[in-house]
């Protein structure tokens, strides 16, 4: 004889308490877990998000070259090396025209603090520009928020 379907929400074996002499043990039924994934099809946030992406990923590029070229220069490469000639050349470019800006007698510490400050500068316009781009192009459900007031 086959065995009755039961109702796997409402088991009326399972919800009995078990009696050892007469009743075998048996296990409770689990529910399959479900997982929903919802994707945005929202083109604009994914585009936001990528354009955020590479102005950090560029920023952070100068910021390296900068940093580089300072450790060479404090800790007296080659000049004449071809790498060493690449970086000022790089960081020439890209030291937004403070190279001139402090004038120390050592040429360690002028680097220092002219391509120091170069490249904090590129991190930190790096930083205001995925802001402004994120708070002005993002929907309200998708920005940063600098603070958020509740009101009880």
């Amino acid at each position: 004889m086959a065995e009755p379907v039961r109702d796997p929400v409402h088991d009326p074996v399972r919800d009995r308490v078990h009696d050892p002499v007469h009743e075998p043990v048996r296990e409770p039924l689990r529910q399959p877990v479900r997982e929903e994934v919802v994707e945005r099809g929202d083109s604009r946030v994914r585009t936001v998000r990528v354009v955020c992406a590479v102005i950090d990923v560029v920023c952070w590029v100068f910021a390296i070259v900068l940093a580089v070229h300072i450790f060479l220069v404090v800790a007296g490469a080659n000049q004449a090396n071809g790498f060493a000639q690449m970086i000022e050349s790089w960081s020439a470019g890209v030291s937004l025209g403070l190279r001139g800006l402090f004038t120390p007698e050592s040429d360690g510490l002028r680097t220092l603090l002219n391509d120091g400050l170069a490249a904090v500068l590129w991190l930190v316009i790096g930083a205001v520009l995925t802001n402004l781009i994120t708070r002005v192009a993002l929907p309200a459900g998708e920005r940063r928020v600098w603070y958020r007031r509740t009101v009880r």
